[in-house]
């Protein structure tokens, strides 16, 4: 989203004009942004044999996942719903793969039989894996490499603490041992490159460590570094240099794939970093309130639209579109939900008044695909903007759809 002659605009397109089309609240993609940011991760990883598998989880609208797809992307899933959609829109099956978290076996067996990659990543599961299938389908293992965290969100920084993702590094005797029983074909090694990691330091310490693991499998094709790599939104805060971080693994994994004996395949699962700055979220403000000292912008959304505010206290920019250029002033920027459903507290905006358009941006990820009718509210309608034409990609909800599935007994 650019401002552009004093109006903020998506590839030409003024944020008015999709506002009067479409209505609020709305979600709008920018598939530029997306091209853009693929592009550098690309050019991050150009000297290796690179997979980039779209974490669809950010974002599941098909028409995104169509695009990436045009892209040369593969996908990772984490549901075999998400298998289903990225077959629809034409994903072959062998450049797909699913790495659900703490699910029944049957649907790992479901996935085996539509013929994706599978990703494994407790003993449990593993051992059944084993019995099923011995050798003969090829499984990848997700590890948990307890790499220290950068972060003082303590919502974000579970994952490296607790054992919910992935095998302990403390548990490789047992893989090993499963290996050995069922005559596993153990063909990946994948851990989870979290958000938390700025560093290329940091995140090259825990390559070595996996590295050092990977050394002990001898049948691997891949090393799969996951997703999580965050993306600037804003808030002034450090993120990953993707170059940097390309340029520094290459030397190490060029070092163990010699040691290894073969080159690998070097496989990264980005979803965040290709379409979280990719989607605004554009809102109307319907309220102007003050209460105790404090101005309060009221809009037409809320955390049943966009969770991740009150969830993990993420920072989103927030711009007024309709009067970029407005003295600032300090707002609480708030939702309609019926429950504490704040958006920013004391940030700076433009003079805002009841009728503009207030855009919260960095929303691609994490923000329609998180989505409820809390309160019964309609989810918004979507939209998908492609060489500067505004496609809708999902319509709003309806009444209908909310009580579709509901059984009304007397």
């Amino acid at each position: 989203m650019k401002l552009e002659n004093n109006t903020y605009n998506i590839q030409g397109i003024k944020i008015d004009e999709l506002a009067r089309e479409f209505g609020t609240p709305l979600y709008v993609y920018d598939a530029s942004v997306i091209q853009e940011h693929l592009d550098r991760f690309r050019a991050g990883f150009s000297s290796v044999d690179l997979k980039v598998k779209y974490a669809c989880k950010a974002l599941t609208n098909m028409s995104i996942m169509k695009y990436l797809l045009k892209q040369g992307t593969g996908l990772d899933t984490v549901s075999l719903a998400e298998i289903q959609m990225g077959m629809t829109v034409g994903f072959e099956p062998n450049d797909m793969v699913f790495t659900p978290n703490c699910v029944d076996f049957s649907e790992i067996i479901e996935a085996v039989e539509l013929g994706v990659k599978i990703n494994i990543e407790n003993l449990s599961n593993l051992e059944k894996f084993g019995k099923k299938y011995g050798g003969s389908v090829p499984v990848c293992i997700r590890l948990n490499p307890q790499i220290a965290a950068q972060s003082n969100n303590e919502k974000v920084d579970w994952w490296h603490k607790q054992s919910k993702f992935g095998i302990s590094l403390d548990q490789i005797e047992n893989v090993k041992a499963l290996e050995a029983k069922y005559g596993l074909t153990i063909d990946g090694i994948h851990i989870h490159s979290s958000s938390v990691i700025m560093s290329p330091e940091i995140f090259i310490n825990g390559a070595k460590a996996v590295f050092d693991i990977a050394m002990q499998f001898e049948q691997l094709d891949f090393i799969d570094f996951g997703g999580g790599i965050k993306v600037d939104v804003g808030d002034g805060n450090e993120v990953i240099d993707v170059l940097e971080l390309g340029k520094q693994l290459d030397v190490e994994f060029s070092s163990f794939c010699k040691k290894y004996g073969r080159r690998l395949q070097l496989w990264f699962e980005p979803g965040r970093f290709l379409v979280g700055n990719a989607g605004s979220l554009i809102t109307t403000c319907v309220l102007r309130k003050r209460n105790g000292g404090t101005e309060f912008i009221g809009v037409d959304s809320g955390f049943n639209q966009l969770i991740r505010p009150m969830m993990y206290g993420a920072y989103h920019e927030i711009v007024n579109a309709s009067k970029p250029n407005g003295s600032q002033q300090k707002y609480t920027v708030v939702g309609n939900i019926c429950e504490i459903d704040n958006f920013a507290v004391d940030r700076m905006l433009p003079e805002t008044q009841e009728g503009d358009l207030v855009v919260l941006k960095s929303a691609g990820a994490y923000g329609y695909s998180m989505a409820s009718n809390y309160n019964s509210r309609f989810r918004p309608a979507e939209v998908f903007i492609v060489g500067g034409e505004a496609h809708l990609v999902r319509k709003r909800d309806s009444y209908e759809d909310l009580v579709r599935n509901q059984i009304v007994i007397d």
